[in-house]
C-alpha cells in the first residue's frame, strides 16, 4: 500500500533539456517558474533545506540553508542562444541586484542543463549576465558552474556534511570553494 502510494504522490520532473518541454510560445513567466522548480529539485537532491517566499514581493525566489547559513537566491535562466552566448537579466523590477537584496544569483542555461551559483559580488551592479557554456570556455562566470560549494560552506571553510559537493564544480580549480582546495 505504501509503494502504491509513493507511486501516486512521486514528483515527475519534465526534461528541461527537450525542446518539447518548453515551446517558444510559454510566456516567461511560466519559463521562470519551470527554471524554479529544476532549482527546488537540485538543491534538495544536494542536500540544502530550501524554503519559498509567498507571493512574489521578495526580491529573491529562494532562502538556501546550508545548516550555518540561510542564503537569499534568486533564480535566472535561459533558454535561447544568441551569438554564441546565452544571456539573463541581472536585475529585478528595474532595480539591479545587490548586497542589500540578495546573496546569490544561480542561473541556469536550460539547453545546457549548466547551472551557475554566482555570489552578489560577482553581480553587482551589471544589468545582464553573459554565459558561453561550451567545452573549454575561459569566460568570466565559468568558475562559478555547478558551484554549489558557495553556498553550502563558511568561508573558513567548515561545510555541512549532510550537503553533497559536486567533484565537478569549477570553484574548485578556479581556488575560489572554501571546501575544496585547488587542484
Amino acid at each position: 500500500m505504501e509503494k502504491d502510494l509513493a507511486d501516486k504522490t512521486s514528483l515527475v520532473a519534465l526534461n528541461l533539456n527537450s525542446s518539447r518541454s518548453f515551446p517558444k510560445r510559454r510566456t516567461a513567466k511560466r519559463r521562470g517558474e519551470a527554471a524554479e522548480a529544476a532549482f527546488l529539485s537540485k538543491t534538495i537532491s544536494l542536500g540544502f533545506e530550501v524554503a519559498k517566499p509567498w507571493g512574489d514581493s521578495a526580491p529573491f525566489d529562494f532562502i538556501v540553508n546550508s545548516g550555518p547559513k540561510s542564503w537569499r537566491v534568486q533564480v535566472k535562466s535561459a533558454y535561447e542562444k544568441r551569438k554564441r552566448r546565452y544571456t539573463v537579466k541581472a536585475s529585478g523590477d528595474k532595480v539591479a541586484y545587490n548586497r542589500d537584496n540578495i546573496d546569490f544569483l544561480v542561473a541556469y542555461v536550460v539547453p545546457e542543463n549548466a547551472w551557475y551559483v554566482l555570489p552578489i559580488a560577482a553581480v553587482d551592479g551589471r544589468a545582464g549576465l553573459w554565459f558561453y557554456p561550451h567545452q573549454g570556455s575561459k569566460s568570466r562566470f565559468e568558475r562559478y558552474r555547478e558551484a554549489w560549494c558557495l553556498m553550502a560552506c563558511q568561508h573558513d571553510g567548515e561545510c555541512n556534511p549532510r550537503i553533497t559537493l559536486r567533484t565537478d564544480c569549477k570553484a574548485r580549480a578556479a581556488g575560489i570553494c572554501p571546501a575544496l582546495a585547488p587542484e
